[in-house]
């Protein structure tokens, strides 16, 4: 099983200043164990970026050509069944190998930005950002009203838990550059 459940690669400069690693590997050790999960038994590879390559992967798979916050691949289809509902739970092919959640990739520019029109620091943006890709991964979304309360939900406790405000009750919540 991995020491750590992230790997990342960081693909821009200003990533170093913020510890992407260290505030990644928190972020998925934190989501994880609130949903019940080992750490241990999980991967997710992350690349932490600049807003050119994220606007060239947005543009690739989402047919947006424009900078976004966070991008999330799932290694598999895990949505839940109905709005609202809990997302299948993640499986694994082989009991004795982490199970591969997927990919996801953030922005540098794009975060700090983010961070400075609402307020927030840039640390507690990114862990933020990091969550939401997280849950991504694991099958939730916002597609709904009713998927949205479910995700947010889950994001304020789980940010508590690292000791940061509910970014949905201050001003700006979250930013959703691309829908």
């Amino acid at each position: 099983m991995p020491e750590k459940p992230v790997e990342t690669t960081l693909d821009a400069d200003g990533w170093s200043a913020l510890d992407l690693d260290a505030r990644a590997n928190a972020a998925v050790r934190a989501v994880l164990s609130h949903l019940g999960h080992d750490p241990a038994g999980f991967e997710i590879s992350l690349l932490g970026c600049d807003d050119a390559r994220i606007a060239d992967l947005n543009a690739e798979f989402r047919g947006k050509p424009a900078p976004t916050n966070v991008l999330s691949w799932p290694s598999d289809e895990r949505a839940a069944d109905v709005p609202g509902g809990a997302p299948q739970p993640p499986q694994g092919l082989f009991p004795d190998e982490p199970i591969e959640l997927g990919d996801v990739a953030i922005a540098l520019e794009t975060c700090l930005r983010e961070a400075e029109a609402v307020g927030r620091s840039a640390d507690d943006h990114v862990t933020h950002l990091l969550v939401h890709g997280i849950l991504h991964l694991l099958g939730y979304d916002h597609e709904t009203d009713a998927d949205a309360a479910l995700m947010e939900g889950l994001e304020t406790t789980i940010l508590a838990k690292l000791g940061i405000a509910d970014p949905y009750a201050e001003q700006g919540g979250f930013p959703d550059q691309n829908g």
